[in-house]
């Protein structure tokens, strides 16, 4: 049955948050701020570790680089399209709303958690790769391993962002509900190359998340979600 490793991973998230909401009320600042940075950095290098994976390959021994152009041209018109479009602050919006919906208008970082968490755990590899396999073959098990993964990431934020974290949950079960379908219907055309620099472009956003989450923020990451699109559109024209 595909679209099962979408329900597991809404299902963890949402557990993951009610536990981190508790821990959260006998948390000192200094251990929440000393979590997010621990958190920030790790996504930091889970970004690292995937662009360098889709960049590198060894040929003969030797070191070489690829999709060098890829990434530059996903990144720079990406982001000019979803700064023309303003995705982040249509984020920011439906943050507010469910802020508003769950009653929580005191709470500053309500809308942070929703959204840094929703990037986080929306654009990583294996929401793309698993979402995909899903959908293509109704095999769960790698939605199923992320379920554990997130279950554990969004702990630690909703402990330190509270309630936010957990409205994360609908979007990850519209993110991956969507690939899944998408990739359900179009069947052939999802090949192994486009699955690999999508894999590769997602790495590169999750990257920015991590810096946001450790530094403060400093990318307008959801601006950059067209850079998915960009080996859609290679895969077009290299098949054209």
């Amino acid at each position: 049955m595909f679209g099962l490793g979408t329900l597991i991973n809404t299902a963890g998230v949402i557990a993951g948050s009610a536990i981190g909401i508790l821990l959260r009320r006998g948390m000192k600042k200094e251990m929440q701020g000393a979590l997010m940075a621990g958190c920030g950095v790790a996504t930091i290098f889970i970004g690292i570790a995937g662009v360098m994976q889709g960049m590198i390959t060894v040929v003969d021994g030797s070191i070489q680089t690829k999709g060098s152009m890829l990434l530059i041209f996903s990144l720079v018109i990406g982001g000019l399209a979803g700064e023309f479009i303003d995705i982040e602050k249509r984020m920011d919006a439906l943050g507010e709303r469910l802020k508003s919906m769950f009653h929580a208008e005191k709470d500053a970082r309500f809308v942070e958690g929703f959204v840094n968490t929703s990037l986080i755990i929306c654009v990583g590899a294996m929401a793309i790769v698993g979402s995909i396999e899903d959908g293509l073959s109704g095999d769960a098990s790698m939605l199923t391993a992320k379920a554990v993964l997130d279950f554990a990431i969004v702990i630690v934020l909703a402990s330190t962002y509270g309630i936010g974290v957990m409205c994360s949950a609908l979007a990850i079960l519209v993110y991956e509900g969507a690939l899944t379908l998408a990739a359900h219907f179009a069947g052939n055309f999802i090949s192994g190359p486009l699955i690999a620099n999508l894999s590769f472009i997602g790495s590169a956003l999750i990257f920015c998340v991590g810096v946001n989450v450790a530094f403060g923020k400093k990318f307008r990451v959801g601006n950059m979600l067209p850079a998915l699109l960009g080996p859609v559109v290679y895969a077009l024209l290299w098949r054209a």
